[in-house]
């Protein structure tokens, strides 16, 4: 019997590559975006009018579960974190269903990117709770804030620089509505460093020195990349982001006006006001900062050192003021997913195809011979395509990633030829490919590890580090695909035009019919080689393949 993709998951999958034609979307929708953060899990429900196109949100929720609070003996995240995680995600997931979401979206950032047990509280989720807890990579998380900001606020083409302090880490970014110019993402994140730098009540001018030294040695180098993406004297204004943020935005505002604004969207705070705030929340007890308006226990155990960051980085910006975005990553969920669904066709089109112009990016990085690759690519797309429904069940996603895999399945040739399929592996999985989640990364990484030499084995510790059956099925399936594309081009001159499959499922034979791109051109190194990787091909779909030259 023929092998087929393993029965989906529950979740929807979404669909990103731009050839492909998407779901039709009519009506208005409602979406859920959860953002599971080092400090706290955000949740955002919205109603989405794709005729607009636009969102408005019906729903905001927030709880404080501390994910970051490492157990600093094993890197690991707490027994007593990830319950009070995954008991604030089921309350998330049943106020989606109530408010009738037809889709939950949830991100994961610093914490779980770090915790060593990271994986393991992802699956524990999806068993415990049935959602799937999407991992992406700090750059991915700066893109997405990105995506955030643009939703609620116009650039008018001029620079801005975004700054989005959470609990692990620090994103940066510069852009102007169009493509960004940069994203960085830094280790340095209001709950990690009071963690590091804070043992006592009030601080010591010892611990503080000590704290501002380090944050301000860690953004030196993002902070001088940004402004070198600047023209000289190019006038550029500060937007900010996150809870802390809005914190320190709330308690500036009450001094001036002796009043919160509701929203804070907009509002600003002025250098000066933030470096007189900074020296007060220093010299302040857990329990005056507690006593503050708009504060919070969680917030006050951890302000000092999200002022402290904030400060620091608007003295290396010189910047004067920071205006207040009360959008940023969950609601750059939301637009991810309608671009990534056709919903969004006018200023933000370009991202819609982020994914591949970073694949094709990558590929010029690593002097991939893109000709050639496109073959290859072209050839797995055919072949997927006219294998689907007999030998395989796959759809519009793995398809992509399998695209993905076939563009850079040589770029490891850039650091050896030898094991040259061991170093595509290395470089698709570090190269910080934006668009994709750390799994999807995985899944092309494999895809491209394996179009050569040996099959998948479980002793492979990328193979292991799937994090599932059905990851570890869809790559080996797909990289029995992209072997037989690569066959194709054995010699990368284009000796093979088209190919055209069908299926004898009462033989189990796949019948391959090569076309040559030229007239006596007889394809022989094309069909050896053909015949020499079939095997791999044929143990995982359980079918002969018989190809043959055809006119």
């Amino acid at each position: 019997m023929v092998n087929t993709a393993p029965a989906r998951e529950s979740i929807k999958r979404m669909t990103y590559f731009s050839d492909f034609t998407p779901e039709a979307i009519t009506g208005d929708r409602i979406l859920a975006a959860i953002d599971v953060g080092t400090n706290s899990i955000h949740m955002v429900v919205v109603k989405i009018q794709p005729d607009l196109p636009a969102f408005s949100i019906i729903d905001r929720e927030k709880e404080t579960v501390r994910l970051g609070n490492f157990d600093e003996s094993t890197k690991e995240l707490t027994q007593e974190a990830i319950d009070r995680a995954v008991a604030a995600l089921r309350r998330c997931c049943d106020i989606a269903a109530s408010l009738q979401a037809e889709e939950i979206i949830a991100v994961a950032t610093s914490a779980v990117r770090e915790a060593s047990n990271g994986q393991a509280f992802i699956e524990r989720v999806y068993q415990e709770v049935g959602l799937v807890v999407n991992l992406i990579s700090g750059t991915e998380e700066a893109r997405r804030i990105y995506l955030g900001v643009l939703s609620g606020m116009e650039f008018n083409g001029q620079p801005h620089a975004i700054i989005d302090i959470g609990g692990g880490s620090t994103e940066l970014v510069l852009g102007t509505g169009e493509p960004h110019r940069y994203l960085s993402s830094t280790k340095v994140g209001a709950v990690r460093l009071t963690a590091q730098f804070i043992t006592s009540n009030p601080i010591s001018d010892l611990e503080f020195t000590a704290l501002r030294a380090y944050v301000r040695g860690m953004l030196e180098l993002p902070v001088r990349e940004l402004r070198q993406q600047l023209a000289p004297n190019e006038p550029m204004r500060l937007i900010g982001t996150s809870g802390t943020i809005e914190c320190l935005a709330a308690l500036t505002a009450y001094k001036r006006l002796n009043l919160v604004p509701e929203p804070l969207n907009g509002y600003q705070i002025t250098y000066e006001d933030l470096s007189k705030l900074v020296e007060e929340l220093r010299r302040a007890t857990f329990t005056e900062r507690l006593a503050m308006p708009e504060m919070s226990p969680r917030r006050a155990e951890i302000i000092v050192a999200g002022a402290v960051i904030l400060h620091e980085a608007m003295g290396l910006l010189n910047a004067n003021s920071i205006t207040i975005c009360e959008r940023a990553l969950r609601e750059g969920v939301v637009v991810d997913w309608m671009l990534t669904h056709s919903l969004i066709e006018d200023r933000m089109q370009y991202q819609k195809s982020v994914r591949q112009r970073h694949v094709l990016k990558t590929a010029h990085k690593y002097k991939v011979l893109l000709d050639r690759s496109e073959r290859v690519a072209r050839f797995a797309m055919n072949l997927f395509e006219q294998t689907h429904g007999s030998l395989h069940t796959w759809g519009t996603l793995e398809q992509e990633l399998l695209w993905a895999a076939a563009i850079l399945h040589n770029c490891g040739h850039f650091v050896s030829h030898s094991n040259h399929h061991k170093h595509s592996y290395y470089l698709i999985r570090n190269g910080e490919l934006l668009g994709y989640t750390e799994t999807e990364l995985e899944v092309i990484a494999n895809i491209a590890r394996y179009h050569r030499r040996s099959g998948p084995k479980k002793k492979h510790e990328n193979f292991r580090n799937l994090p599932t059956r059905y990851h570890r099925q869809m790559v080996t399936q797909l990289s029995a695909l992209l072997r037989i594309a690569v066959a194709l081009d054995r010699r990368g001159i284009g000796a093979v035009n088209s190919i055209h499959c069908y299926f004898d499922a009462e033989a189990h034979v796949l019948h391959l019919n090569v076309v040559p791109s030229h007239a006596g051109e007889g394809c022989a190194s094309e069909l050896w080689n053909l015949s020499y990787k079939k095997e791999y091909f044929e143990q995982v779909f359980e079918a002969k393949l018989e190809a043959r030259l055809v006119s």
